[in-house]
């Protein structure tokens, strides 16, 4: 049986890749052949013909050359810079409610009858005593006046004693009280009784119907009514040689929910004393402001601690100021 063979069916030298998967035969070339075809490209590659561009390039539109709006861009700077000043404004805002605390303020309240004082400021106090005698206390000129008395007014049991200390009143030196230097005997100078040598009815040393060392009918070391010292009435008050307490520990008053939500503000004045140890004792409201804050006023002003007062600047004494408390809405 004879087979014709067509060119078809010759394998060629190029486009055989296809060939085993038809069933076709191919030449398969020697190693040393194709290593010897793969030097020679590479180290005398074929020139080939110049690439000629056959494309025409087609023209786009440039978004970046087109013009922008200015309307548009004044509109967003307006409305983002509102927007950042509206969100400064409440954040600075509500830090500075914060921090913000009442200010401390000392005056003085005067609480007595008695002028005596020369300046207009002057401290409060008094003083009383007495040995529980049954009459009156005698009357006589005041002792002199010793900011640290070594001995009380009294009678003088003794005629001549071996250790003569006169007797002192604790009030300050720029006060002219009543007085009549004329009359022979330490005594109260409004006394009934001018004939028995008597240092009255009240007790812990001194004269008078009070208590403390003093002389009057007050409570402590002065002269005239009220209580710790000096004269005036009351207790001490800053000025005539009286310090102001200073505040040390303020914690800061609560809004009451009513004044919240009315958003209701204002001031509260309270009056307080400040004792040696420089705790409020005895706070109350001298100017009130209703809604509740009265009561938060008074319960922060129960937690204030102070340096106390000092008397010439040495010993701490109590006093009376008046502490204004405020309440802001930010």
């Amino acid at each position: 049986m004879t087979q014709t063979v067509t060119p078809s069916d010759v394998p060629t030298a190029e486009g055989h890749e296809l060939d085993t998967f038809l069933g076709r035969g191919f030449e398969e070339k020697p190693i040393w052949t194709e290593l010897y075809g793969n030097l020679r490209d590479f180290f005398f590659p074929p020139k080939l013909p110049p690439l000629e561009l056959t494309s025409a390039p087609i023209p786009v539109i440039d978004r970046m050359a087109v013009k922008t709006n200015p309307w548009a861009v004044g509109t967003a700077t307006v409305v983002n810079g509102l927007i950042l000043a509206v969100v400064l404004f409440f954040g600075a805002r509500k830090i500075y409610q914060e921090i913000k605390k009442p200010p401390l303020t000392a005056t003085n309240i005067d609480i007595s009858d008695f002028k005596a004082p020369l300046k207009a400021n002057k401290a409060g106090g008094g003083g009383g005593g007495g040995s529980h005698d049954l009459v009156d206390p005698i009357k006589g000129h005041l002792p002199k006046i010793d900011p640290h008395p070594q001995a009380p007014p009294m009678v003088p049991l003794v005629e001549k004693p071996k250790l003569a200390v006169d007797s002192a009143i604790n009030v300050q030196k720029d006060i002219k009280l009543p007085d009549n230097p004329l009359l022979p005997m330490v005594g109260v100078h409004s006394s009934p009784n001018v004939s028995l040598a008597s240092n009255g009815q009240g007790t812990g040393g001194g004269m008078g119907t009070g208590s403390g060392g003093g002389l009057g009918s007050g409570n402590g070391n002065g002269y005239g009514p009220g209580t710790g010292g000096n004269t005036g009435g009351g207790v001490y008050r800053v000025g005539g040689g009286i310090s102001a307490p200073v505040a040390i520990n303020a914690p800061e008053a609560e809004f009451s929910d009513e004044a919240r939500r009315a958003k209701y503000q204002g001031e509260v004045m309270i009056s307080l004393i400040v004792d040696a140890q420089g705790n409020p004792q005895n706070p109350r409201v001298v100017r009130p402001l209703g809604m509740g804050l009265d009561e938060k006023a008074l319960e922060a002003v129960r937690k204030y601690k102070f340096k106390p007062a000092l008397k010439d600047g040495r010993q701490p004494v109590p006093v009376m100021v008046t502490i204004a408390v405020n309440f802001r809405l930010y």
